[in-house]
């Protein structure tokens, strides 16, 4: 009799295990379970209305073409860096032949996609961090993240500088 009841124990043992063992992409990035809330990063606000000194100013309508008041984020951050729009194409070109000079691979796109999802299946924790939905991104992914403060410093060593970094000299409380 206690042979029987350990083999169905066993059985229901292995039975509930193999249910636990799945092929589904695994998500390390459990900020919340399921949710049907729109994304608010899909929403971009516009630019703001401008009247014009003169109405002949305006351009005319056209369908299908972009709208001054359509946001232009890429344009927009390289203004804000100090940069000019309208040499960015140009630049982007000589930066591509620039990166490309020894080869680019046509499918790296699809190679590091099953890399990366290899490496999340190997680190999607530990059982029950998986059944509780636990955030285990930031933990997969330490070994590969920047000190950025060490790094900092190893620049300022250097001599380096870096004109969007803190000044030296401030704590960290002061920044």
């Amino acid at each position: 009799m206690g042979l029987t009841r350990t083999m169905l124990w066993a059985a229901a043992t292995a039975t509930a295990l193999a249910g636990c063992a799945s092929e589904k992409e695994p998500k390390l990035m459990n900020i919340r379970a399921q949710t049907n809330s729109p994304d608010e990063f899909m929403v971009l606000p516009g630019k703001p209305l401008e009247m014009p000194q003169d109405m002949a100013q305006l351009p005319q309508p056209t369908p299908g073409a972009p709208n001054r008041t359509d946001p232009t984020p890429e344009a927009d951050a390289i203004a804000a860096l100090g940069g000019n729009a309208a040499r960015a194409t140009r630049a982007d070109q000589r930066l591509m032949s620039h990166v490309s000079r020894f080869g680019v691979s046509p499918v790296i796109r699809q190679t590091l996609a099953a890399e990366d999802l290899e490496y999340r299946r190997q680190n999607d924790g530990r059982l029950l961090e998986r059944w509780f939905n636990v955030n285990v991104y930031f933990e997969a992914y330490s070994r590969q993240s920047l000190n950025q403060h060490a790094e900092l410093e190893r620049w300022r060593r250097l001599g380096v500088r870096n004109v969007s970094a803190p000044p030296e000299g401030l704590d960290e409380d002061q920044r």
